[in-house]
């Protein structure tokens, strides 16, 4: 299998996950306070939305990379 191969199939799941899920969660440390021996630290939670036309342009590059004859 060809490195194309394996990136059209890599864009063809990446857009059925983004499809699927819709997006993902990450956390960060957003603030952090040293009063003497005490720390404190605040986590959020980011979601990141990924657009349905985003998913749909991943599974077509990716079908289309299938698709298309490569000369050699």
């Amino acid at each position: 299998m060809n490195a194309i191969k394996i990136t059209a199939i890599a864009f063809i799941i990446a857009g059925g996950l983004g499809l699927a899920y819709g997006g993902f969660n990450y956390t960060k440390a957003s603030q952090q306070a040293n009063l003497g021996p005490l720390e404190l630290t605040v986590t959020d939670r980011q979601w990141v939305g990924i657009p349905v036309w985003a998913g749909l342009a991943a599974i077509a590059l990716g079908a289309l990379l299938l698709a298309v004859p490569r000369k050699g």
